[in-house]
């Protein structure tokens, strides 16, 4: 897996953002609260926790589509603190999506609060599980990453 095309892609659309709407600083809380409502919005995608509920997940493309809104932000924040890594570990396995979504989101409260490079590793390591649990593999995420980092940038060229 090579993380560094995707930490330098994610440079350049963070780059342009910052440019184009005069921003500074780094904007950590506004992109943890983002990956956070990333992280919601591929839950509800998933309805994994829906227990009251007999309607299905959404379709593959849409879970991998909110699974990699989530990988954005985890680089950008990575970015961020610079914290730009060419491996991640291993992350635990869960039992389940529910479980996995639950400690995800435990991690990224706790790198909230303590910004360290070891938790933002933890925590890159658990969303990389999470995806596995959803049955998403790495050149699935490399894959839907670079589609939607131009996606993105075609935004920005429409003024989103």
């Amino acid at each position: 897996m090579n993380w560094t095309t995707l930490f330098d892609r994610q440079r350049k659309l963070d780059e342009r953002i910052k440019e184009e709407h005069q921003l500074s600083g780094n904007q950590f809380d506004e992109r943890l609260l983002a990956l956070l409502v990333e992280l919601g919005e591929l839950a509800n995608e998933t309805r994994s926790f829906k227990f009251w509920s007999t309607k299905g997940p959404s379709p593959q493309d849409v879970i991998l589509e909110e699974y990699v809104d989530g990988i954005h932000f985890l680089l950008s924040l990575g970015l961020a603190l610079g914290y730009e890594r060419d491996s991640f570990p291993a992350g635990s396995s869960y039992l389940d999506a529910t479980d996995a979504f639950l400690d995800v989101f435990r991690k990224v409260t706790n790198f909230g609060l303590s910004k360290t490079e070891p938790m933002y590793e933890t925590l890159m390591a658990a969303y990389l599980e999470l995806g596995y649990t959803l049955g998403i593999n790495e050149e699935l995420m490399v894959m839907a990453y670079m589609a939607k980092n131009e996606k993105n940038h075609e935004r920005q060229n429409q003024g989103y």
